[in-house]
């Protein structure tokens, strides 16, 4: 008998970039397996620095010029492992989804749904739709956020596991 061996896959999730890349965002991407960006790129020259290091999936945001809605989606909808993940910026969160796609994700809910936008990290599972939904808060310098902010875990499978907040530097 063949036993398919699952194949661990670590996650970097970040958002809200606002054309800020660093050493230590990059020092994070290195450790993972693939990164995923919520939105907000900002300059392209973001998202190069980190497809040179990982495989990036990526959504664009709504201060996203032309270029950046080119090479990325509004809405990334992919299996990765077992686990139906659905990315998009402007999504919400359980009991105040976003109008434009509240219907949708109520008819075919993912396992994961991952937003950004909003620059406060929230991790919470929604019982009625059965999905858990993350925003890895914001990692760049612009916007009101006191604390940059990413997520890490670890699709195993079709779990998602070993969840981690990695706080980067409080802003000054």
């Amino acid at each position: 008998m063949l036993f398919k061996k699952n194949i661990l896959k670590k996650i970097l999730l970040l958002s809200d970039t606002h054309n800020h890349i660093d050493d230590t965002i990059l020092k994070y991407v290195a450790q993972a397996d693939e990164v995923w960006h919520a939105g907000d790129i900002g300059d392209l020259s973001v998202t190069d620095s980190l497809k040179k290091l990982k495989p990036l999936r990526a959504v664009y945001g709504n201060i996203d010029a032309a270029q950046a809605r080119l090479e990325f989606p509004l809405h990334n909808r992919f299996m990765c492992e077992g686990v139906d993940v659905w990315m998009t910026h402007i999504g919400g969160y359980p009991g105040k989804y976003n109008p434009n796609i509240r219907a949708e994700l109520i008819a075919n809910p993912p396992k994961l749904f991952i937003c950004g936008h909003s620059h406060i990290l929230k991790v919470q599972f929604d019982k009625k739709l059965n999905l858990l939904h993350m925003n890895p808060g914001a990692c760049g310098k612009s916007g009101f956020h006191q604390v940059r902010t990413m997520l890490r875990f670890i699709i195993d499978g079709d779990k998602i596991k070993d969840l981690e907040i990695i706080e980067i530097e409080k802003r000054g």
